[in-house]
C-alpha cells in the first residue's frame, strides 16, 4: 500500500511511502487482538483493593448473647459480618492481575490493528519533524492543518529523542503521542487516526514484520 508523504502544514511534499503488507496488509486476527488488549488493561490494574476480614476487626470477640434463651447467640461477636462494621466474608484482597502473553502473538495482534486502520484509511504518513521549543499551541495547528482536529490521534515516533513534541501534547485529551517502542495494540484501535513519521514506518517493519 503506497501513501503520499505529508509535510506539517498538512500538504503533501511529492514522496511516497510504500506501507509494508507484512505489518499492514495481513488478515486481522480477532482473537490475538482481544487477547492483547486484555492483557493491556489488565496490567493497569493496581489490584490494591482490599476490605478488613473478621480478624482484622478492632472489637471485642465476647458473645453478645447467653447461649440459651434468647435466640441471638448463634450470631457470635461484634465482629461478626452480620453487623454494621463487621468484617467482610470473602471480600477482595491485594492481588496482580496482569498475565503473559506469547511475544509472536502480541505481534501479530499489533500487525492486526494496524492492518485494520490501513483497510478504514485512517493513516496518515508524516515526513519526520521534531519541535524547537515546548508548546502546545503548535502541536494544536499542526492538527488543524492536518484536519484532525476533531479526531481522536494517536501520533508514533521514530523514537523518544524528540520530548518536545510529547510535552507539547500532553495536555491534549483527544492526542496521544509514542515511540514505536512504545506502540500498543489498544492505544492503536482506540485511535481515529493514526499519524506516522516516515521514520516510524521504516522502524515499525524492522520490529513487527518477521
Amino acid at each position: 500500500m503506497e501513501i503520499n508523504v505529508l509535510n506539517l502544514s498538512g500538504k503533501e511534499t511529492g514522496a511516497k511511502v510504500q506501507l509494508p503488507e507484512s505489518v499492514f496488509g495481513v488478515e486481522p486476527n480477532d482473537h490475538a487482538i482481544y487477547l492483547d488488549v486484555k492483557q493491556f488493561l489488565a496490567n493497569q490494574r493496581q489490584g490494591t483493593h482490599k476490605s478488613k476480614q473478621r480478624n482484622e476487626i478492632a472489637g471485642s470477640t465476647r458473645k453478645l448473647h447467653k447461649q440459651k434463651g434468647t435466640g441471638g447467640a448463634r450470631a457470635g461477636s461484634i465482629k461478626s459480618p452480620l453487623f454494621n462494621g463487621g468484617g467482610r466474608v470473602f471480600g477482595p484482597q491485594p492481588r496482580d492481575y496482569s498475565f503473559k502473553l506469547n511475544k509472536k502473538l502480541k505481534s501479530l495482534a499489533r500487525v492486526s490493528a494496524l492492518s485494520y486502520k490501513a483497510k478504514d484509511n485512517n493513516i496518515l504518513v508524516l515526513e519526520d519533524f521534531s519541535f524547537d521549543t515546548i508548546k502546545t499551541k503548535t502541536y494544536i495547528q499542526m492538527e488543524a492543518d492536518l484536519n484532525v482536529t476533531n479526531d481522536k490521534t494517536l501520533l508514533v515516533l521514530a523514537g523518544a529523542e524528540n520530548n518536545n513534541v510529547y510535552l507539547s501534547s500532553r495536555n491534549l485529551k483527544k492526542t496521544k503521542v509514542i515511540s514505536v517502542e512504545q506502540l500498543n495494540t489498544y492505544d492503536v484501535l482506540n485511535a481515529g487516526k493514526l499519524i506516522l513519521t516516515t521514520g516510524a514506518v521504516k522502524t515499525l517493519e524492522e520490529a513487527l514484520a518477521k
